[in-house]
């Protein structure tokens, strides 16, 4: 098959059968990341913006390009009717340009499920929790259960010091006044990803929450999908072979993970969400994947919800408030100003930049060390959010803090980054906060009225844990390394001890 990077290229209409794989399609004779990436970017572009669109095409430096790009598409969004316009060019691209291969047949993700989902091929399996259920908001952090009166004052610290926005903290207060929510009484909760690190599942097990848990098959991952379930209280529905493997591969073999799901919802409220992760191009093919999940299953089930965790290193409309305590801290930097002024002037006004300089309220904290495959992968999760929320769907989309996931510490880079970030008054979580403020903003989502904010973008700026990075004096870029250098003495440190012990 032959194709452009502007046009999707031919395909057979035939569906392929059940085990079909999800892929990027042949371009020139190979499979580029590149070049679907910058069609998609660039088919929803034009949707708003036909010149952004022409340059995004004719990109010859991609991983240097991707960034100002994708800021330029959050920068469109500002106005309702285009930001679902280019959401909806943009996930509409993506459907027609992966490709599903099976059997000898080829066919359009967009055509996925156009016949009924056969009958699933793979059994289930039930564990259940063997504790008492926690019938309490708690949350821990630095080493302590914070519930009541202390979780309040840690909420509001947190709103003070720009950590996070006010709405997390009337979301959070919300729940710990109801606990009765969080069990999702009524409610069955599908989870790809289920042994992500940030993800809810553990909380949500600890809770009592019916949860149907979806990752692959690796004996590692359901060691510890197991444990925790076991140490929980609900009921967890686990896909299991008949030669008693564990888990579903969603990308490889998606017609038979939607048989498994849709054999297991029953009457229950689903919600659906995506809390997979993978690396490069393949995190672009699983949000693929779940995007015609989600859609499968808005059809079948219209009281459905969807969830997502949202990056905060990506781009962003952001509050007043946000952009003008930024620029207040940029104002009173003082004797650093000083200090700062000869980085500043070496390094060509790279350095140090001042946030939101371009008087957009545009929080641009993209990091190239991230890769346009994962910039791509969260939009697309983005986008599809805002859609199904303007069709009055349930959405619960909030942004998560920066946290210490094993992702990072891999990449000496961000952990350097990571622990030098603190001199720019940017709170880096452990997972474990993470997981349980995540799970609880997810509960309130799920039971509160929805937000009344009329803009799409809203739906990410509400509820969001930013850590500080909306908030900084600092566009986030410009103080990246030097928070990396500023990191590295205790990041090597962190290495030797973890070696050590």
């Amino acid at each position: 098959m032959q194709g452009s990077a502007g046009t999707a290229p031919a395909q057979r209409s035939a569906i392929p059968p059940g085990g079909a794989e999800l892929l990027f399609p042949e371009i020139d004779g190979r499979r580029s990341t590149t070049a679907t990436a910058q069609a998609i970017l660039a088919d929803a572009a034009r949707a708003a913006d036909p010149s952004l669109a022409q340059a995004i095409e004719g990109s010859r430096r991609w991983r240097a390009d991707y960034i100002p790009f994708v800021r330029g598409l959050t920068t469109l969004a500002a106005e309702p009717d285009r930001a679902l316009a280019l959401a909806r060019a943009g996930v509409d691209s993506m459907r027609r340009r992966l490709v599903l291969e099976g059997g000898g047949e080829i066919a359009p993700l967009s055509d996925a499920f156009a016949s009924p989902a056969p009958a699933p091929t793979i059994g289930t399996g039930e564990i259940h929790g063997a504790q008492a259920r926690v019938e309490r908001l708690e949350l821990p952090y630095r080493g302590e259960l914070l519930h009541g009166g202390a979780l309040l004052d840690q909420l509001d610290r947190w709103v003070a010091g720009g950590i996070a926005e006010p709405s997390v903290a009337d979301a959070v207060a919300l729940v710990a006044e109801h606990p009765e929510w969080l069990a999702l009484p009524g409610r069955t909760i599908a989870l790809i990803g289920a042994g992500s690190e940030i993800g809810p599942f553990a909380p949500l097990c600890a809770w009592g929450v019916d949860v149907l848990a979806i990752d692959l098959p690796d004996r590692s991952v359901w060691e510890r999908i197991g444990a925790v379930a076991r140490g929980g209280s609900g009921r967890v529905r686990i896909p299991v072979a008949a030669d008693g493997t564990r888990g579903l591969d969603v990308v490889g073999d998606l017609a038979r993970t939607r048989a498994w799901l849709s054999s297991n919802l029953g009457d229950a409220e689903p919600v659906l969400g995506m809390y997979g992760y993978a690396d490069g191009g393949a995190h672009v093919l699983l949000t693929g994947a779940f995007d015609a999940l989600a859609c499968d299953l808005a059809a079948a089930h219209p009281e459905s919800a969807l969830a997502y965790l949202a990056t905060p290193t990506d781009a962003y409309l952001v509050p007043d408030d946000a952009v003008e305590r930024a620029r207040t801290a940029w104002r009173g930097r003082r004797a650093r100003r000083v200090l700062q002024a000869p980085l500043k002037l070496v390094s060509g006004n790279r350095l140090y930049r001042p946030a939101y300089a371009d008087g957009m309220p545009v929080a641009d904290a993209l990091v190239a060390q991230q890769g346009p495959n994962y910039a791509l992968a969260k939009r697309l999760q983005r986008w599809r959010g805002m859609l199904e929320r303007s069709r009055g769907r349930r959405v619960s989309f909030n942004v998560a803090p920066a946290t210490w996931t094993r992702s990072v510490i891999k990449n000496r880079v961000l952990a350097a980054a990571y622990a030098g970030a603190g001199h720019f008054g940017i709170e880096i979580f452990d997972p474990a906060t993470t997981r349980v403020l995540m799970a609880a903003l997810l509960v309130h989502d799920l039971h509160a009225e929805p937000r009344a904010d009329g803009s799409p973008e809203g739906l990410f700026s509400e509820g969001a844990t930013h850590g500080g990075l909306w908030t900084a004096a600092y566009e986030t870029r410009s103080a990246l390394g030097i928070a990396a250098l500023a990191g590295l003495p205790a990041t090597m440190l962190g290495r030797a001890g973890r070696a050590a012990g």
